[in-house]
């Protein structure tokens, strides 16, 4: 059977575990690699005797993949996107799709002009209690949703920004929301559906000398959908990550998803309906004296794989990706109006 044949750009911590799922991947091909410091391939994690490029444009022409995965900062993301798109390649854009909607419209429309896939990670909704609490709603098993939060508080301290020379940037990182907790944005869209009606108050409690941009916030909504909602993030924990949540109350029963990485059912009180006992959650990812989402990006590359063979459809595609930037920049937008009218 024929593989599908990957190259992979930005070889951080991602992009390394990119390169090493797709290159232990029976039914897909790493081609070659690429970043802009040329020490990267010789990370001890990195895949060996893989071709490397400083150039993209040398890395297609010489590889020629049928898919890149972009790995890189935050804020080049949309931008190598577009580039491999015409290219000739499919791509698949790490979190967040970009830093703005405009950015990520600009990816959507050419690949409509190329015709090629776009495929965006979002790996949590693989996750056994992601998926639970999806079915729970699309069932109506909670009936009518009056509330939903999340609560999201991790730790991220001079041990994660020191030694990056991106991360913090307000043009590359983009901001808390951006890095940190996209993936839960995700999931909460991805279940109830867009908001509106957003206040948001934002504060840097620890993060001055490290970052330009908020380190906490408080955002409150109203669901399109119906029902109220709340976002309460923090990477200014102490020492390690807390907690990732979310709690939803609903007319026929309330339930709550927890653990440091939304990895568990803590509370499940539901009309005619018992607590399921789910598959384990995959550990997080690990960064040394850091943990980030679930490690699912294996079944990223394997939807990848499959939707390309024509055995499945994407996961996450490019609007789903846009949708999700576009309510953070709203949630950003928010705070800015907030600070205006306070002056």
């Amino acid at each position: 059977m024929e593989k599908i044949k990957f190259a992979v750009i930005g070889l951080g911590h991602i992009g390394r575990r990119h390169a090493t799922i797709i290159n232990e991947y029976n039914e897909a091909e790493l081609v070659g690699t690429m970043d802009v410091n040329a020490d990267a391939p010789h990370h001890e994690l990195c895949p060996k005797n893989i071709p490397f490029f400083t150039d993209l444009h040398q890395l297609i022409e010489e590889t020629r993949p049928d898919v890149v995965n972009i790995c890189t900062p935050n804020g080049t993301h949309s931008d190598y996107a577009s580039k491999c798109l015409d290219l000739g390649t499919h791509v698949v854009i790490e979190k967040p799709m970009g830093l703005s909607k405009a950015k990520c419209e600009e990816v959507i429309f050419k690949a409509l002009q190329v015709s090629k896939q776009v495929f965006v990670v979002k790996q949590n909704r693989y996750s056994p209690p992601s998926k639970w609490l999806k079915e729970m709603v699309s069932q109506n098993k909670l009936g009518d949703i009056h509330m939903v939060q999340i609560n999201c508080y991790w730790n991220r301290d001079e041990r994660y920004y020191a030694p990056s020379n991106w991360k913090g940037d307000l043009t590359q990182d983009g901001g808390t929301l951006f890095t940190q907790f996209s993936h839960f944005i995700d999931i909460m869209y991805w279940v109830f559906g867009d908001v509106r009606a957003i206040k948001s108050s934002f504060a840097d409690f620890t993060h001055n000398q490290s970052t330009d941009f908020e380190d906490s916030g408080l955002v409150n909504f109203e669901f399109v959908n119906g029902g109220l909602g709340c976002i309460n993030f923090s990477t200014a924990v102490w020492d390690k990550n807390m907690e990732s949540s979310i709690t939803v109350v609903g007319s026929k029963g309330s339930i709550k998803i927890g653990g440091q990485y939304m990895n568990e059912i803590e509370y499940c009180h539901v009309e005619n309906y018992e607590k399921p006992v789910l598959e384990a959650t995959n550990p997080p990812n690990d960064y040394g004296p850091f943990k980030g989402s679930a490690a699912n990006h294996h079944f990223v590359i394997e939807n990848v794989v499959n939707t390309l063979k024509g055995k499945d459809t994407i996961t996450a595609n490019a609007l789903e990706g846009l949708k999700v930037v576009e309510i953070i920049e709203r949630i950003y937008e928010s705070r800015h109006l907030k600070s205006l009218k306070n002056k």
